[in-house]
């Protein structure tokens, strides 16, 4: 067997402010500079000799850099993304043209989705993943050849080969991966990731891999990472926590992007009393169903925040996404973690199958029922691979392929006969005026920052690049579209980020 291959595991330069994946749940332009962590190239990082997480967006590495640097390496782990995919083969014809001889991979949902798409779009992609991806491209760096390596599909004599799916690792397999965190404290700087509703700075990596939840227009679980929910051992994310503490003092808390975290009462318990002795505080996505006895153990645990999504407040349009949720839980969701003590970033979409402005205006009012700590509205996107995509096509109500514009900003792709993209986009400005131009949220955000230099001034660049935002939205909807006015990204606002 050859040495292992000099391997650059690279989250590429796309936009300006531009979140690209590698965790993402929504790869876009943020107008409010924000970054997750490229988890999903973290643990092959670990697993391969010698190599190297560039990830190069939030560390403003251009596109010049990223070309000098792929000099040094024999192998290039590439994610990509549908909507910076275009931009990523540019940059490789580039890449290539430094170093031709280099080897290689596209990993992401883009190539799980459309293996062969992916591999037609460019000669100089050698081979692409499906599934998880961390033992295909370690296996290649180590030597071993494509048609023995599952999960990849790859040229051969003019055709493309598609080798057996790989199994999805379990709990013992997980538990034998590397930290990320690991990764991070070799390859990264903690202080480079920024999530407005987070405290800064934080570190995030998963505990678990998969939700059997079936959201029809939710990515990761319907590509990647599938339905099938595992987790790894308590005691190894235990282990994880210690040396992230060490690793990063300087750090605020630690985010467990998990799909859901808290799918299994029992565990989230047991996790939050094994949390309680470390002292540290933590955020988590997590559904609206647990009950207060679990989030009392959460709270003492040390948790301080959930990022939610309740989607809707029209019971319909939460069955016609199958969200295995109701109002009636939010709410009650919402009462106990407000006793407990645990904020809540409540995440809501304008635009799903069956919505009207009769609905819109449903879900506004229970946004401010349920007084989430913050708000994320967004426009509903089919992202290729889930089933809303499939459902909209098929319906027609797909009236824009495209997800983005020529500079990585979201463009409402989505239109109904009796609700169009402007009257949505209103939907999407009222809601966040009416939810915020409160003087209560008003305040509970600004006096998070009033005895913290650093939050003030966070929340300052947060509360512009917002307003900012707001203006050009509100002038979009009025042209009605036209105008070339395709910048209307909806990212998180400023939001209440200062310790409790």
């Amino acid at each position: 067997m050859p040495d292992v291959l000099r391997t650059l595991l690279l989250n590429p330069p796309s936009f300006e402010n531009f979140d690209g994946g590698a965790s993402s749940r929504w790869p876009a332009t943020r107008e409010i500079e924000s970054y997750w962590y490229p988890v999903w190239l973290a643990y092959p990082a670990g697993m391969i000799p010698g190599s190297r997480l560039l990830d190069a967006s939030p560390h403003k590495v251009d596109w010049k850099q990223t070309i000098e640097i792929c000099k040094d390496y024999e192998f290039l782990v590439l994610f990509t993304s549908t909507v910076g995919f275009d931009s990523d083969i540019k940059l490789l014809r580039k890449i290539k043209e430094a170093n031709p001889s280099l080897k290689v991979a596209f990993v992401g949902p883009q190539g799980h989705i459309k293996p062969n798409e992916t591999l037609q779009a460019s000669e100089d992609i050698d081979f692409v993943t499906h599934g998880e991806l961390d033992h295909a491209v370690t296996e290649y760096a180590h030597g071993k050849p494509l048609s023995e390596i599952k999960g990849v599909s790859y040229r051969k004599d003019g055709e493309i080969v598609h080798t057996m799916h790989r199994e999805q690792m379990h709990t013992a397999e997980l538990d034998a991966l590397p930290f990320a965190t690991d990764t991070y404290k070799r390859d990264l700087q903690i202080e480079r990731y920024n999530v407005p509703f987070l405290l800064h700075p934080f570190v995030s990596f998963y505990t678990t891999r998969g939700c059997p939840a079936m959201c029809t227009f939710c990515m990761w679980p319907q590509t990647i990472s599938g339905h099938a929910w595992r987790t790894r051992s308590v005691d190894n994310v235990v282990q994880e926590v210690k040396n992230t503490l060490e690793h990063f003092p300087q750090m605020k808390e630690i985010f467990f992007d998990d799909d859901t975290f808290n799918i299994r009462k029992d565990r989230a318990i047991e996790l939050s009393k094994k949390f309680k002795p470390l002292k540290f505080q933590w955020s988590c996505t997590a559904r609206c169903h647990s009950k207060y006895e679990e989030l009392k153990e959460m709270a003492d645990g040390g948790a301080r925040l959930f990022i939610v999504g309740f989607e809707s407040g029209d019971p319909q349009i939460l069955k016609n996404i199958k969200k295995g949720a109701t109002v009636e839980m939010a709410r009650e969701f919402m009462k106990n973690t407000k006793k407990v003590g645990i904020k809540v970033h409540g995440d809501f979409i304008i635009g799903l199958p069956g919505e009207t402005k009769e609905t819109i205006q449903k879900t506004i009012d229970f946004a401010k029922e349920l007084d989430c700590e913050t708000i994320q509205v967004s426009l509903a996107h089919a992202m290729p691979g889930t089933e809303l995509h499939t459902t909209m096509s098929e319906q027609g109500f797909l009236r824009v392929e495209a997800l983005a514009d020529s500079s990585g900003h979201q463009l409402p792709h989505i239109e109904y006969p009796h609700l169009s993209k402007t009257e949505m986009m209103t939907g999407v400005n009222r809601f966040y005026d009416e939810y915020y131009f409160r003087p209560k949220v008003v305040w509970r955000i600004v006096k998070e920052a009033l005895w913290d230099d650093y939050e003030r001034k966070r929340l300052y660049h947060e509360a512009t690049a917002f307003l900012k935002l707001r203006a050009e939205r509100w002038k979009w909807a009025r042209s009605g579209g036209d105008a070339g006015k395709t910048m209307v990204s909806v990212p998180a606002p400023p939001a209440a980020s200062g310790s409790d």
